[in-house]
């Protein structure tokens, strides 16, 4: 049986023993079980909501310094009174993305020896059990190649499929129509009241072509009905009117069902291999069995880890399912970004408060995280354009809210582009939610030295964010620093004396902004430099650079959050945004900035004795990615430990406890997924602050393994091999010209990159005959 595989011996009740498929835009979550089968359906573009002018009255800039003087005086309460007047909008049609629909097979047997299995080498869904004395089979997917699922059921006896299938929706005017020929069609618009008016809403049509050898299909009682088929193959499509409202949606899903059909299930099903292992196959990451505990049922293996089993493979694993479902739910051409949860949807956090949308404060940002290291580039590109429309209609909330040129967003964002604050000043006002989603433009360049996306792209999108910040920003009256705010250090909240009387969560330039501001304009200066232009704003960005306040480190020597060293309201509280410098940053180094990296691990120390970690999948993520920034390769480990063991459903799929911000029970959040599976790379593989660092924070545990095709920043791919816990080879591919320096433990050597070159090392880093 292949490592690579999450496997079970019992059936799929819920949605969180499921197993995920997905093209990039139509998902699915597949319950079986012998007698039955749902395939929970959604859709990345399917949103109530639309888009919408921004409400009230515009501010000029003497309402934002009559607001800045309030809190420069230390008259926390009226500035919040008053942020909360002309800084937080009506909430109207923001929307929320939901899910489609559930396609019900029945089956109607009984049966033994059970099995079911998500193969993420080829992404294959598969489900065998014996009946009647044969072994039945299905088998599914969902091809990006042909834009469809498609799902093989046979028997090893004759004429033994027999099955109905029947549509189900949750959203009002849900239709469904089954027709002679062996299609079911439905219909249906995103239409919900808690984040909308329960009136506006993206369009769906989505068709069911069942193909049969022998036996029949008929429609019956709204559903189709196949009997006595030796074989039968589903095939879904599903078009939306998500953006352009005009389309021939049914035509578009007719298309790409009869160029399916026409191919056939072998053939349709050896091109979805093909391109997805194009880029799943690009890594492989091979850590010891543990004593063959890879053969046993993946929820078993989970709930052993969480006893305190050793089993490294099952870090493997998790790290390639993360691979595997950014695949699965982002490429090239998908339409939106992965969500809050992905492109996959459990109907629990859009009927909730917060929403299934773009969480600007970490969730959206750590969806990516492993996508540079896991040499899956490709997948970012959805983003990058949601970043450039994003921009777009920010410069209407840099205008209306701050008076000020160039672009801003805030806490979150929608399928329609919406920039304003939140509408709750205690957590809507983090001021660089936008700048912190914009980095990834820099991180994109920074993997693939791509020039053209520099000039076109990355640069011209992150120099309006500096113009607004050089506008925004102020001086600060006691300091002289330029200071960002009112603004919000996501979503903490602190005493500003020891009476703590009232807590309060706006400031004057949290640490989080001033860490993000001065990447930006760092950022900005280099890239204006390498590219030739706009000569006059570098000596704007020198000047900003020096008058921005320096990292501070405060009481109980940990790194302050806010720029006074306020004291937490909650000491344990589940963000670490003012850690952003050590990870995904590179602000904070145990090299260069030693003290700081000292208070990072004195702040980590804290958050944990107050609880930090207690049921929040993107903190134990960020826990350990920190951890491996430190070069604690254990304390990153255990952290993995309790993601995987104790924030995991049974389909590995992580989720946040009841209580956490308003969830009423245990929600699926995808970014612990895509947040563990950068910290495991993190722990192999470094590559910031002009190195590339070998094995940074291997953990005791991982005593042997390898790793291959790993993506280093400077347009790169590492090959590492270890035995008893040392490097034993490494191996450099070069695709652009690059210096760097080399490391690994005591040694380190400088790299001259020419494109086209390999790189051979041994265990001293002295490089190998080519």
């Amino acid at each position: 049986m292949s490592r690579y595989q999450l496997s079970y011996d019992r059936p799929a009740e819920n949605w969180t023993e499921g197993l995920p498929i997905g093209n990039g835009r139509l998902g699915a979550v597949v319950c079986s079980g012998i007698g039955h089968e749902t395939w929970h359906l959604s859709e990345v573009t399917f949103w109530s909501g639309q888009a919408e002018t921004i409400q009230g009255p515009a501010n000029e800039r003497a309402d934002l310094e009559r607001l800045r003087k309030l809190f420069f005086a230390g008259d926390y309460r009226g500035g919040e009174q008053t942020a909360r007047r002309i800084l937080q909008p009506a909430k109207r049609n923001y929307g929320t993305n939901l899910p489609l629909c559930r396609l019900n097979l029945r089956f109607g047997m009984q049966g033994a020896r059970f099995r079911r299995k998500l193969d993420l080498e080829l992404a294959l869904a598969a489900v065998s059990f014996e009946s009647d004395g044969a072994v039945h089979e299905r088998e599914m997917f969902a091809s990006h190649a042909d834009g469809v699922i498609a799902s093989r059921i046979r028997s090893g006896n004759r004429r033994a499929v027999t099955f109905r299938i029947d549509l189900e929706g949750d959203t009002d005017g849900f239709r469904t129509a089954a027709g002679a020929d062996g299609v079911l069609r439905f219909a249906a618009q995103a239409l919900e009241t808690m984040h909308s008016d329960g009136a506006c809403g993206v369009r769906a049509v989505g068709i069911v072509r069942v193909v049969a050898n022998g036996g029949t299909v008929s429609a019956e009682s709204g559903g189709l009905v196949v009997r006595d088929a030796d074989e039968a193959v589903v095939y879904v499509a599903v078009s939306t009117d998500y953006p352009a409202r005009n389309a021939d949606l049914a035509r578009e899903c007719e298309r790409r069902l009869e160029r399916a059909a026409a191919k056939g299930y072998e053939r349709l099903k050896a091109d979805h291999i093909r391109d997805y292992r194009e880029l799943f196959g690009r890594v492989r990451l091979e850590l010891e069995d543990g004593g063959g505990r890879s053969d046993l049922p993946t929820d078993e293996r989970i709930r052993r880890l969480k006893d305190g089993a050793d089993d490294p493979s099952l870090f493997a694993l998790f790290y390639e399912y993360g691979r595997y479902l950014m695949i699965a739910g982002a490429r090239r051409d998908s339409p939106l970004p992965l969500h809050l949860q992905g492109i996959w949807n459990d109907g629990r956090a859009c009927r909730m408060e917060w929403t299934c949308d773009y969480h600007l404060d970490i969730n959206t940002q750590m969806n990516y995280d492993p996508a540079g290291t896991g040499n899956l580039s490709e997948c970012r590109y959805p983003l990058l354009r949601f970043i450039e429309k994003l921009a777009e209609s920010g410069r209407k909330a840099a205008d209306h809210f701050y008076d000020c040129e160039g672009w801003v967003a805030h806490v979150f964002t929608n399928a329609w582009g919406f920039t304003s604050p939140g509408w709750d000043i205690s957590w809507g006002l983090h001021v660089t939610g936008g700048l912190w989603l914009a980095a990834y433009l820099r991180e994109h360049y920074e993997f693939t030295l791509d020039d053209e996306f520099l000039s076109g792209i990355a640069y011209p999108v992150l120099k309006e964010a500096a113009l607004f910040f050089l506008d925004y920003m102020t001086a600060h009256p006691k300091y002289g620093w330029l200071v960002t705010g009112p603004s919000n250090s996501p979503e903490n909240s602190f005493y500003p004396d020891e009476r703590k009387e009232r807590l309060y969560h706006l400031s004057m330039g949290p640490t989080i902004d001033r860490t993000l501001v001065r990447e930006l304009f760092a950022f900005c200066l280099e890239a204006s430099e390498r590219l030739g232009t706009d000569p006059e704003l570098r000596p704007k960005f020198r000047r900003a650079l020096a008058q921005l306040p320096p990292l501070r480190i405060g009481r109980g020597g940990r790194l302050q959050e806010w720029l006074e060293d306020y004291e937490e309201a909650e000491p344990g509280h589940r963000h670490l945004s003012h850690l952003y410098g050590l990870f995904p940053g590179r602000e904070i180094s145990p090299d260069t900035t030693p003290e700081l990296a000292e208070a990072a691990k004195r702040t980590l120390e804290s958050r944990k004795k107050g609880g930090a970690l207690k049921g929040v999948e993107f903190t134990a993520a960020w826990f350990s990615a920190c951890y491996a920034r430190l070069r604690d390769g254990d304390a990153a480990l255990a952290h993995l430990a309790n993601l995987i063991g104790g924030l995991c459903f049974d389909n590995l799929l992580t989720y946040s406890e009841p209580g956490i911000a308003g969830a009423e029970s245990r929600i699926f959040v995808i970014d612990g997924n895509f947040g563990g599976a950068a910290a495991i790379a993190e722990m192999l593989l470094q590559s910031h602050i002009g190195e590339m660092f070998l094995l940074p924070a291997l953990p005791d545990r991982w005593r042997r393994g390898s790793v291959s095709g790993l993506r280093a920043r400077g347009n790169a791919e590492v090959d590492i091999v270890w035995e008893n816990g040392e490097l034993v080879e490494a191996n450099i591919r070069a695709f652009s010209a690059c210096r760097t320096v080399v490391r690994c433990g005591a040694h380190a050597v400088p790299l001259e990159m020419e494109p086209g070159r390999e790189y051979r090392f041994d265990r001293h880093l002295r490089l190998m005959d080519e």
